[in-house]
């Protein structure tokens, strides 16, 4: 029989090859289809597929109902052709829509998430350097919804610099649901104008739970996405939540979000938080969090994110600006600056009451 993608369950059996657009098979004859597999037709915007009337235990197999999704208006269609920061900020704005709606009891439809996010992360090499500033594009008022799609692009960031050649979509996917359990909580609790108080924070702590069941039904998410959702503010030396795992427990994927995770909640703006520098958060992440995350990892976020070369401007914490002349491999976020004004060369290493704070070009 032959079957919409969104139709599948994990141990329906491909009947024969399926060709792709290319004219290679995407997947071969007598398959037996995993959530894995499930969710790699859907990302090749796959829309049939030929399958046995039994699945590969035996038992027969009932196709559920098609979820047939409305054509895009033009009002919410993929402006793919934006600049990024506009594309990015458009994200964010249907993120919010889409939450709210999940908050109105709608079942989340992975394909619209897929369709929301994949095409931003798919821009991901483009942010170069404006990875940096983005965080600026966020708000106290709308901080939750530029944190999930921020998430999701420093994951996939990460990712790809952590040679998930063929994961980083999924990782990206991943950390953009990572929150979607806080529909669940109290608009008082996560709309609150200032610190939350030690009962609420024990409640927005049961977030990733409520993440994880919000996505736990939808067959074509991954086991490895899912738990990565679950885990992502678990911590190594088993001080995270909700579970206290820790080591080898923790899944890869969860570890890259926790880094993307808590790097932007530190630089963007929240309701009783003021945005903190990149570079002096990247430092914490370092220092702070040592044995708490995974650090090789870190250190990849690091060098990726401070690959920036001499001559590079920056302002400073002072308000200064300058060039950067040389940079340590050993200290990436405290290279030796010229100023501007004076020619005065200054070793941030050394002056450590200094830091760069933004980055101009």
């Amino acid at each position: 029989m032959k079957v919409h993608p969104s139709q599948l369950i994990p141990g329906c059996v491909v009947v024969k090859d399926l060709i792709g657009k290319t004219g290679r098979p995407i997947m071969h004859g007598k398959t037996v289809l995993t959530d894995d597999l499930i969710d790699i037709l859907h990302r090749f915007l796959v829309e049939e597929v030929e399958v046995f009337s039994r699945l590969e235990d035996g038992k027969p197999y009932v196709p559920g109902r098609k979820v047939v999704e409305k054509e895009p208006t033009r009002e919410t269609s993929t402006p793919s052709d934006l600049p990024f920061t506009e594309f990015y900020m458009w994200t964010v704005k249907q993120y919010k829509q889409m939450f709210l709606d999940w908050k109105n009891g709608k079942n989340m439809q992975i394909n619209q998430v897929r369709k929301l996010i994949v095409p931003l992360l798919e821009r991901v090499d483009e942010i170069g350097l404006k990875l940096y500033n983005l965080h600026k594009l966020s708000t106290a008022k709308d901080y939750f919804f530029h944190h999930a799609v921020m998430v999701a692009l420093l994951s996939a960031f990460l990712a790809k610099k952590s040679n998930y050649k063929h994961e980083w979509i999924q990782i990206g996917i991943a950390g953009f649901l990572a929150d979607c359990g806080m529909v669940k909580i109290d608009e008082h609790i996560l709309f609150k104008a200032g610190p939350l108080s030690s009962a609420e924070y024990e409640e927005i702590k049961k977030h990733p739970v409520y993440s994880y069941r919000f996505v736990e039904p939808v067959s074509s998410v991954s086991q490895g996405t899912k738990l990565a959702i679950l885990q992502h503010h678990e911590r190594l030396d088993g001080s995270g939540y909700p579970l206290g795992v820790g080591g080898e427990k923790i899944h890869p994927y969860a570890r890259l979000i926790a880094i993307s995770d808590i790097y932007h909640a530190m630089t963007a703006e929240r309701a009783y938080q003021k945005p903190q520098s990149p570079f002096k958060v990247i430092e914490e992440m370092v220092y702070e969090q040592f044995g708490k995350l995974d650090h090789p990892l870190v250190e990849n976020f690091v060098s990726s994110l401070t690959n920036f070369g001499t001559g590079t401007k920056v302002v400073l914490s002072n308000k200064q600006k300058a060039e950067i002349v040389f940079i340590e491999s050993q200290h990436p976020t405290r290279p030796m600056v010229r100023l501007l004004s004076g020619q005065q060369v200054i070793s941030l290493k050394d002056d450590r009451s200094l830091y760069i704070e933004e980055i101009l070009s």
